[in-house]
């Protein structure tokens, strides 16, 4: 049996050690979140130009919560460097992440994002309530089994138009954000003590508040946002939901949907007025700070891409107050780890 000492010079060894291939690993993976993705790519590109000599970050787009499995499997060469996450990491996910070693994590906000509401130029210019996408999206909303076809089925004021939303799959971060900060607020408005399920009935309270159709009114359009905004070009009565930068970048093709009477735009989310306003992360393995060459530079370009004039920003990320970046550049500045005990 490893003592902790011998473990953990043993999987030193390992990180530094050959990959499958026959050479050490020399290049920063990142795994994670679509809506955090082109932000990532947009810093990985600098941290190129910068430095010719080093390979390029190689990044996937697998959703958070498939990157999360795929960040939390191990230590070493063959496990990712960096997970993208478009939600904060659950106290689930941190355990498991640590039940396979994985205990040093440093959390970053990179910025902030909106889950956006989008319908073509052409579309019908909805303008919707929590409320109502709680009644047409939810599975068993109230407790029942969903069976509006129409948005008047859940408002007699909206259109005689079918629901068709696309939207992401359940592995998605934007998926969750979706859950937490528009169907269960609205669930909790319209049910009393849906709120105290939570922690007395958390089965129930998924099942009424924040699971999702699966029939035809909600298309699961994985984890491509891009196939999202060409589906709502060719129908122009669906409803799509992605990561506000989306919106920004096809806003001649795409309006945004006002959400409880605000639209998504850089001002609202920047202030969180808008609703569906939410903070962007990337996990760090600060175990895999040294060993992986350039992961460090990397963080401090991240660091330098996201203010208010940065780069990040005319991608369509929304800065973080001035607060939380001091906050996050000071955490990457000391690698301080997260501490578990503020998750949920």
């Amino acid at each position: 049996m490893f003592r902790p000492l011998a473990l953990a010079g043993f999987i030193a060894l390992a990180l530094a050690a050959c990959d499958e291939g026959g050479a050490a690993r020399n290049e920063i993976r990142i795994v994670g979140s679509s809506t955090v993705y082109p932000f990532t790519t947009a810093v990985a590109e600098q941290f190129r130009n910068k430095r010719p000599d080093r390979k390029a970050p190689v990044i996937e787009a697998t959703g958070t919560g498939a990157g999360v499995k795929q960040f939390c499997a191990g230590i070493g060469p063959l496990y990712p460097d960096i997970l993208n996450a478009s939600r904060r990491m659950k106290k689930s996910e941190y355990e498991s992440c640590a039940a396979n070693g994985v205990t040093e994590i440093v959390e970053i906000q990179v910025g902030l994002d909106g889950v956006a509401f989008a319908e073509s130029t052409r579309g019908p210019d909805l303008s919707l309530g929590r409320t109502d996408l709680y009644r047409a999206l939810a599975a068993f909303p109230g407790g029942k089994p969903n069976t509006s076809r129409f948005w008047s089925d859940v408002n007699p004021g909206l259109p005689h138009i079918p629901i068709q939303v696309m939207g992401p799959p359940a592995t998605s971060g934007t998926r969750d954000a979706l859950a937490e900060l528009i169907l269960a607020p609205a669930c909790e408005a319209l049910l009393p003590g849906a709120a105290a399920w939570k922690e007395s009935d958390p089965d129930r309270f998924a099942r009424t508040c924040t699971r999702v159709r699966d029939d035809a009114a909600y298309v699961d359009s994985g984890e491509n946002d891009n196939l999202i905004v060409q589906k709502l070009d060719a129908n122009p009565n669906a409803i799509g939901i992605f990561g506000f930068s989306y919106l920004e970048e096809n806003a001649d093709r795409l309006d945004g949907v006002p959400i409880d009477g605000i639209e998504p735009t850089y001002e609202t989310i920047a202030t969180g007025r808008y609703p569906g306003a939410r903070p962007l992360f990337i996990y760090v393995k600060k175990r895999h700070l040294k060993p992986v060459p350039g992961l460090a530079d990397f963080l401090a370009d991240y660091a330098a891409a996201w203010g208010p004039d940065g780069p990040l920003v005319r991608k369509g990320m929304i800065a973080a107050p001035s607060a939380v970046r001091a906050a996050s550049a000071r955490i990457i500045e000391r690698g301080t780890t997260l501490d578990p005990a503020g998750l949920e």
